[in-house]
């Protein structure tokens, strides 16, 4: 049987998403495309014709339950997967003249119950960071969304009394990715408690997710950054705000940070123990107190490109896929316009 070819799967997805608006089908829209949809119902109804159209219809009110499933985002390939099996088994019946009547309402569930099976989505742990293992994948709108905090944690307090240990504790209450984490300090010396990075200054040797001062003086009144990484790019920022000049200590419950560990855990500092190094971390200290804050840099305003927003993941949303399908058809109209007229304008002169 002679299939109605068609030119693009994509643009033809966003014209069915402004037609109809609401994606009561909207798992099916993300993961199979126009074509392969409009195939299948081709097999099982004919090119074209009232029949076909009923196949269409009953095709969309078969996956109208899965309109707003929400998924873990590595769980996409799975599901993708899946559809994809889908599409080959309903075409398989089709070509075996089965009914669309009882294949589609089949399929739909069996898709459900793929779902159910997948992993779902961690929730999301406040107050801050980038949590990757909590990012989700919506089916309404087919994108991805991540926690809506910031990677700047709040400054966390410690008063220390002068010639003590102070502890840190760079932990976060939610999951990290298991490899290529790394961890980086800063110092924003004078007694200054700030979260602007432009007072802070790299503590080279401190690399590790502890850190301790030993003795604390009031030199070491400022506030400490740490930087959680992951494969270089940030995922939080934690401060701890010390006071070495006056006061008792608290019992080290602010020095731990998010995610509290017991002493036995924290003894071990970022410099290994061993006296030599400790000694040159805190001459790395020394150096980090001695240096002036530095002036505010002026950060220019962003401009984005066209390409730059639409990879936001929340560039193609439902309202920006009607936008989408409308500029599209005003710059073919416009197009097929210039076209007339050049040709009219060319066979009159000839």
């Amino acid at each position: 049987m002679a299939l109605l070819a068609q030119d693009s799967a994509v643009p033809c997805a966003l014209v069915a998403l402004t037609v109809f608006r609401a994606p009561t089908w909207a798992c099916l829209i993300c993961f199979t495309s126009y074509k392969e949809r409009t195939r299948i119902c081709q097999i099982f109804a004919g090119i074209q014709g009232p029949e076909l159209e009923k196949c269409q219809e009953t095709f969309s009110s078969a996956f109208a339950d899965l309109a707003d499933i929400e998924i873990n985002y590595d769980e996409r390939s799975h599901l993708h997967d899946a559809f994809t099996q889908m599409t080959h088994s309903l075409q398989e019946i089709a070509a075996a003249q089965g009914s669309f009547n009882i294949a589609f309402p089949d399929a739909a569930e069996k898709m459900r119950k793929v779902i159910m099976k997948l992993k779902g989505a961690q929730a999301c742990v406040p107050p801050c960071g980038f949590q990757d293992v909590a990012r989700r994948f919506l089916c309404y709108g087919c994108y991805s969304k991540a926690c809506n905090f910031p990677l700047d944690c709040p400054v966390q307090d410690l008063t220390v009394t002068r010639g003590q240990q102070a502890k840190f504790s760079c932990t976060v209450n939610f999951q990290l990715p298991k490899e290529e984490i790394t961890y980086s300090w800063k110092f924003a010396g004078g007694g200054l408690r700030t979260q602007d990075q432009s007072y802070f200054r790299d503590i080279p040797r401190a690399q590790g997710y502890l850190a301790r001062i030993r003795p604390v003086q009031p030199t070491h009144s400022g506030t400490f950054s740490c930087s959680i990484l992951h494969d270089q790019r940030p995922v939080a920022r934690l401060y701890f705000f010390l006071n070495g000049a006056r006061g008792a200590a608290r019992g080290g419950g602010a020095a731990r940070g998010a995610g509290s560990a017991p002493d036995d855990v924290l003894a071990p500092a970022v410099t290994s123990a061993p006296p030599r190094e400790e000694i040159e971390l805190q001459v790395s200290f020394r150096k980090v107190l001695r240096w002036a804050p530095k002036e505010t840099e002026t950060l220019e305003p962003w401009r984005p490109s066209l390409g730059e927003l639409l990879a936001r993941p929340e560039a193609l949303t439902p309202g920006n896929q009607c936008l989408l399908a409308a500029l599209a058809a005003v710059a073919s109209a416009s197009a097929t316009l210039m076209v007339w007229v050049f040709f009219r304008w060319y066979f009159k002169g000839n």
